[in-house]
């Protein structure tokens, strides 16, 4: 598992290239993936050191794609952040109880954003 890796699950691309750029600009590497499928891919052949799944995804959404992640050996253990513009009262819960590892609601605060990775990842030693 690369500590330094992170893969970002987001179908819209202004999201992705956001970030993107601001994990690589502080020194992570990124795995892109604009659909669930593409992510289950993604992690199962890199094992990132961490998943930022976006929710509403065009093939399936991002609890289904952290069921199967979960279901994987290869990936159970890999840290799942759900990345959502759902912020309705309950759904932190409802996507803790799913088995996600932290919730981070879009637009993503940059500090939280960089909090949140900083928990399961550690970035390119300068």
């Amino acid at each position: 598992m690369a500590r330094d890796q992170i893969l970002v699950v987001e179908d819209n691309a202004r999201n992705m290239l956001l970030i993107r750029d601001l994990l690589q600009a502080t020194g992570y590497r990124t795995l892109e993936a604009s659909t669930a499928g593409e992510a289950l891919v993604q992690a199962i052949e890199h094992r990132p050191a961490l998943v930022l799944m976006d929710i509403r995804l065009p093939d399936m959404d991002g609890v289904e794609a952290l069921r199967r992640l979960r279901m994987d050996s290869g990936t159970a253990s890999i840290p799942v952040v759900a990345v959502t513009a759902q912020a309705m009262k309950g759904d932190v819960e409802r996507f803790r109880e799913a088995g996600f590892d932290g919730y981070l609601t879009k637009p993503v605060d940059i500090d939280e954003l960089l909090a949140t990775v900083a928990r399961f990842a550690a970035p390119i030693a300068p």
